[in-house]
């Protein structure tokens, strides 16, 4: 069978009322992509008796397959294996083979077998049941009618090994070879229309079996190509070289692919030219140092920041002159240079980026209102500045502004290349 449409539901509370993200969605669409299964739904519900039924039937009268996640733990609001009993018409029964697992999995722990644990046991009869190397509850796979429906844990390692080892095999070989290839390419420093703009002649000209998706995000845009066809090596080509004529339009804009992040790319840029980074944070709070120290091996590249917040920290460590902040105050162009300017000897690094502005909700004026922000980033040959004007709720504008000074940064390294 070739063309398969696939439904995903998620069940639990936590994630319908926002308490946690989803992040097991994105990657079973990825991982259905490869085997050529296209994702067509994706539903949240609660535990909910009535709710998860209703979406059962839902989401496979749109699909040929439904991927399930989530209540599958030993709490009482865990309730999926009840709702499938129920939709497939069966019983559920204590699975002999499960409960010596589960008996094994906790006397190698030297945790005490509950009967909350011995419960986990107790499987709808109808389910194929999938073991879990990776936690207690095992996954379920039900097939009738035509359909599948596969139920997993919600934890995500879980889940994804589950996915990646028992489940994407076995969907391969019943779906047959066809393929959807995504290539992601990170753009930075052009907005999502004028990007448009730039690449019209080249989006014009891709083939039907292309596809082109525009997702903006904080001062960046991904672009997605999706690819379908039947042979995955031939899609990786013809991609590949599109790819590379995309290069021609925006090759100045172009970062990075397939998720790697603003941070992640200067950081290889100066480990490989040996170059260390310094920060002097006032608006963004030390946002811009979590963004940088987030990515592995960091501290080969980054000496450190100082959030300097008041004025007096901004003239005892960064020594910016009395006159200039009572001449132009904290949040402007002339501060932010004498922040960056003075660190770079003071970290002893080759790039340095300040930031200052109002983030908000209070302190804004007429001639600088909540979201007005100056940055810098100096190099020894020289400095960048902008003034952004963001007006945004206070951590939008922090994050803006964060982002805004990496994609300055990236582009001052990508000048002195």
């Amino acid at each position: 069978m070739k063309n398969a449409r696939a439904s995903i539901l998620t069940i639990g509370g936590e994630i319908l009322y926002g308490h946690i993200l989803d992040t097991n969605a994105s990657f079973i669409s990825n991982a259905l992509a490869d085997v050529g299964i296209h994702v067509v739904m994706h539903l949240s519900v609660g535990d909910n008796f009535d709710d998860i039924i209703d979406a059962l039937h839902t989401t496979g009268s749109r699909s040929d397959l439904v991927l399930i996640t989530g209540g599958l733990g030993p709490t009482n609001d865990d309730i999926t294996k009840k709702c499938l009993a129920a939709f497939f018409n069966t019983e559920i029964k204590v699975n002999q083979e499960v409960l010596n697992e589960l008996s094994a999995y906790f006397k190698k722990r030297g945790f005490p077998f509950t009967e909350s644990n011995r419960r986990q046991a107790e499987l709808p009869v109808k389910a194929e049941i999938i073991s879990n190397e990776m936690g207690t509850a095992p996954a379920m796979w039900f097939a009738e009618k035509n359909k599948i429906y596969v139920s997993m844990p919600g934890v995500p390692h879980e889940m994804k090994y589950l996915m990646t080892d028992k489940v994407i095999p076995r969907l391969g070989r019943i779906y047959g070879s066809s393929v959807i290839y995504h290539k992601t390419i990170m753009t930075a420093g052009l907005g999502e229309s004028w990007l448009a703009e730039k690449i019209t002649p080249w989006e014009k000209s891709l083939p039907e079996e292309i596809s082109l998706a525009y997702l903006p995000s904080w001062g960046q845009v991904k672009l997605r190509i999706t690819a379908k066809g039947e042979d995955k090596q031939e899609l990786v080509k013809v991609v590949e070289a599109l790819k590379e004529e995309l290069k021609k339009y925006i090759g100045d804009y172009i970062y990075g692919e397939d998720g790697e992040s603003l941070q992640e790319a200067i950081g290889k840029i100066l480990v490989s030219r040996k170059q260390l980074l310094s920060l002097a944070e006032s608006c963004t709070g030390g946002y811009i140092s979590h963004l940088i120290t987030s990515i592995p091996g960091s501290s080969n590249y980054f000496r450190g920041g100082l959030v300097a917040y008041s004025n007096r920290i901004k003239e005892k460590l960064l020594h910016v002159k009395p006159d200039t902040l009572n001449r132009y105050g904290a949040v402007s162009e002339e501060t932010v240079r004498e922040m960056a300017w003075n660190l770079l000897d003071l970290y002893g690094t080759d790039y340095a980026i300040a930031t200052s502005g109002i983030a908000g909700p209070d302190g804004g004026t007429k001639e600088k209102p909540v979201g007005t922000v100056w940055i810098a980033v100096a190099d020894r040959k020289g400095m960048a500045t902008r003034k952004y004007n963001i007006l945004k709720d206070r951590m939008s504008n922090i994050k803006y502004a964060s982002v805004a000074s990496l994609v300055m940064l990236w582009q001052r390294i990508a000048q002195n290349n």
